[in-house]
């Protein structure tokens, strides 16, 4: 049996509001660590795209399906994480896909307001049980665009979506009509916090017109039960192996040096 990481009241704040945020999941050295080691690596940048946002602006990100022994499967698969996640969800997860957002100083594009389910939905996944844990590289505040949810959305169940630039946006007459009824709230947040939050979440993020970049490290999961029917562009059920939390910083270190005596991996 495992110690539980969660109280009671916090599990059912994620029930009722649809996210849970979680104050210095990562150590400083590990997140600082997790920039640097991204900003450098060169498998990131080749695989990084943009994504229009409707507005003038574009998104920076990329997606990776599999875990590595690297620094992003150390969080992706670490247990602070992971064990979080299947108290919340209340089942075994495994690892759907991680990504890394990059919104940089001045030129970081918007976020149209959507679900994750309003995406992950034509994937063959029957149910919404499914979240994710963003966890903030840079600090995120509301001048470089920290992601903005409506508290108690996901209760609305998955909304209509279609195209908002590159992205896929959630009905714009559902989504004025929430921004009536529910709390929007701005996720600010320090480097190594996180926020875990629901599937069904409406949530957005506006341009980053600040001086400072903001960078997030976001790992989605599914739950068994909800194994997809029907391949998809992310993965079905596999067992996802946990890892020990030490080793975040264990591989990470390992990766930066070897990043530093060979530049070009």
């Amino acid at each position: 049996m495992t110690t539980a990481l969660f109280t009671a009241e916090q599990i059912t704040q994620f029930q009722q509001n649809g996210f849970l945020v979680v104050e210095g999941l990562f150590s400083e050295e590990e997140v600082t660590l997790l920039g640097q080691i991204g900003r450098a690596d060169l498998a990131i940048q080749q695989s990084t795209y943009s994504r229009a946002d409707g507005e003038g602006g574009a998104v920076k990100l990329n997606i990776e399906n599999e875990v590595h022994d690297d620094i992003y499967g150390a969080i992706a698969s670490s247990e602070r994480v992971v064990n979080r996640m299947e108290e919340l969800l209340d089942d075994e997860v495994y690892h759907y896909h991680h990504k890394m957002i990059q919104k940089e100083a001045k030129v970081g594009g918007a976020w149209a307001w959507h679900q994750d389910y309003g995406y992950w939905y034509n994937n063959g996944c029957l149910l919404p049980d499914m979240a994710s844990c963003m966890i903030a590289v840079d600090r995120a505040t509301v001048e470089n665009g920290c992601l903005q949810v409506l508290k108690g959305s996901h209760l609305m169940g998955r909304i209509e979506h279609g195209p908002v630039g590159d992205q896929t946006g959630a009905d714009p007459e559902r989504v004025e009509a929430a921004l009536e009824r529910f709390e929007l709230v701005y996720c600010t947040l320090e480097p190594g916090s996180a926020i875990f939050f629901h599937s069904n979440l409406l949530h957005r993020s506006d341009q980053n017109k600040s001086e400072l970049p903001r960078w997030g490290f976001i790992c989605c999961y599914n739950t068994r039960h909800n194994d997809p029917y029907k391949e998809s562009r992310h993965p079905r059920y596999t067992p996802l192996v946990k890892r020990n939390d030490a080793d975040v910083l264990k591989v990470g270190h390992a990766q930066w040096e070897q990043m530093q005596s060979h530049p070009s991996i």
